[in-house]
């Protein structure tokens, strides 16, 4: 990447695509373990990681994101392999700065995020999560990562507190919150307000990411746009949240006839509430005419509905390639050599 070319020149000049996901996607794939969702893919099977990054790059990904989600200390100890901790990191950085350098332009993003750990009310805590934060962005920067991309948080406090972190390396720095359905932070700052003190923090991005979509990320999307005047992310999950059930930790499936052993839909039962490729390409050009540059798909992502967001936008993408053309389909195409009588069975099909 020229090195007079930063995160904000690209954003003023047109979108950014940003793929996250790997959560989901890796899990589908057979390479994480759901509920624990810990990262141990990138020692483990670095080829699937890799493979994974290039496919979401092909699809018009402009940011290769190191996953490092859930790579941290805490939960390093959760599973009883905190001795694993370093090395992992290290490998999901060289595997991501390994992609990004394959593509011209293209930037490496070191990750911290939500550690399921931080309270208000405790300083000891807060002091713990700052190490977290300190050790990652650490070998972020010693891996020669762009920028730090600071996600999926839903403490106002935890989120100050990584940006302050994130921007001691000197990087630029993406923040995205994501708000439960309570509406508001957890510890009960508004949402608006948040982003508006990450910038005023000195956040480079502020925005949304995960655990709503595309429906319910909008209103709140709009009011930030509105209200701060840095760039705007923002990275929906891809299922059918709804003012009712505003997060995919609420989404009901009533129609499911074996229902999921914890519960809820929320995260191995979500499959039939995907909203369509259309649905997310037509989100992404509703956010982008907001504004919106920074933009991209949270979890449960594939590389398909990247692609899809990156062609809403105006971009052509190594992928489009494969983009669909029906006029070759037996059912609904126009080619010459398509049988009429085949045709015809769409129909009744």
């Amino acid at each position: 990447m020229p090195a007079h070319t930063s995160l904000t020149e690209r954003l003023d000049a047109g979108p950014v695509i940003c793929a996250e996901g790997f959560l989901f996607e890796l899990e589908r794939r057979g390479y994480l373990t759901a509920g624990e969702f810990v990262p141990e893919v990138a020692l483990e099977h670095p080829e699937a990681l890799k493979s994974l990054h290039v496919d979401f790059q092909r699809a018009g990904s402009d940011i290769v994101q190191a996953f490092t989600y859930n790579g941290h200390r805490e939960k390093m100890r959760v599973i009883g392999k905190e001795d694993l901790l370093e090395p992992l990191n290290r490998s999901a950085l060289r595997i991501a700065r390994d992609v990004a350098d394959a593509e011209p332009g293209n930037f490496m993003a070191g990750n911290i995020s939500n550690t399921n750990i931080w309270d208000p009310s405790d300083p000891a805590k807060q002091a713990e999560v700052r190490g977290m934060f300190e050790e990652m962005v650490g070998w972020a920067v010693e891996e020669g990562a762009d920028l730090i991309i600071g996600e999926t948080f839903y403490y106002a406090g935890e989120a100050l507190a990584g940006l302050e972190v994130a921007k001691a390396s000197g990087l630029p720095v993406v923040l995205t919150l994501a708000p439960m359905a309570f509406e508001e932070m957890a510890d009960g700052v508004g949402v608006v307000e948040t982003a508006q003190q990450l910038e005023q923090a000195g956040a480079d991005v502020v925005g949304l990411n995960c655990f709503r979509g595309p429906e319910t990320i909008m209103p709140w999307l709009r009011q930030i746009r509105e209200k701060v005047s840095c760039h705007v992310g923002a990275l929906p999950i891809p299922y059918r949240t709804t003012t009712e059930e505003p997060t995919f930790f609420s989404l009901s499936d009533v129609r499911a006839t074996v229902p999921s052993p914890h519960g809820r839909t929320f995260p191995t039962a979500l499959d039939p509430l995907f909203t369509n490729r259309y649905e997310i390409g037509a989100w992404a050009k509703e956010a982008y005419d907001l504004g919106v540059n920074y933009l991209g798909v949270c979890c449960g992502a594939s590389p398909m509905h990247i692609r899809e967001v990156a062609e809403a936008v105006g971009l052509t993408t190594e992928a489009s390639r494969f983009s669909e053309n029906m006029r070759n389909h037996f059912m609904y195409g126009s080619h010459g050599r398509l049988a009429e009588n085949i045709a015809a069975l769409g129909a009744r099909a």
